[in-house]
């Protein structure tokens, strides 16, 4: 039996969705507690793409799992994709953000680190999103509409 590389990389997926989610939050709480005024906005769509990934994530495991019916493969593959691009667009946004200004300290080195992390987010994802796509790809021609065996979470024996 073949290794399923799938599960591996939600693991990886959630560990830095929730790593990217700390840092950022720490960002937004600094901004706000020191310049009184609202995060900006490349910090807090970051946070919305670490909220949307584990809702995303509690998607792509539970539903092939429990509710097979809702893992459709052209849904999983769109969900796979948003997700991808939001995290393509968060990394670059926060990495210009922080090149156009003087930033030192704690704060500007979370924010270093969380823009780096979502990077690698970005990665995993478009793995992730190539397995899906290479199973849609593969099944275009037959009427098999649910997710790729590879790609559910849990064992089949």
């Amino acid at each position: 039996m073949a290794f399923n590389w799938l599960l591996p990389l939600r693991i990886t997926q959630a560990v830095f969705t929730i790593i990217v989610l700390g840092l950022v939050a720490f960002v937004s709480n600094w901004w706000t507690s020191h310049w009184f005024a609202t995060s900006p906005a490349e910090v807090n769509f970051l946070i919305f793409t670490s909220v949307w990934t584990i809702l995303v994530l509690a998607y792509l495991i539970i539903a092939p799992w429990k509710v097979p019916v809702a893992a459709n493969k052209y849904a999983i593959l769109a969900v796979e994709a948003l997700t991808m691009l939001f995290w393509f667009a968060g990394f670059i946004a926060i990495a210009v953000w922080l090149d156009n200004r003087v930033c030192f300290g704690t704060v500007c080195d979370s924010a270093r680190a969380a823009t780096a992390f979502a990077a690698f987010e970005w990665a995993v994802f478009v793995a992730t999103m190539t397995l899906a796509a290479i199973h849609v790809w593969q099944t275009r021609n037959t009427s098999e509409k649910g997710a790729a065996p590879e790609m559910q979470v849990q064992n089949q024996a």
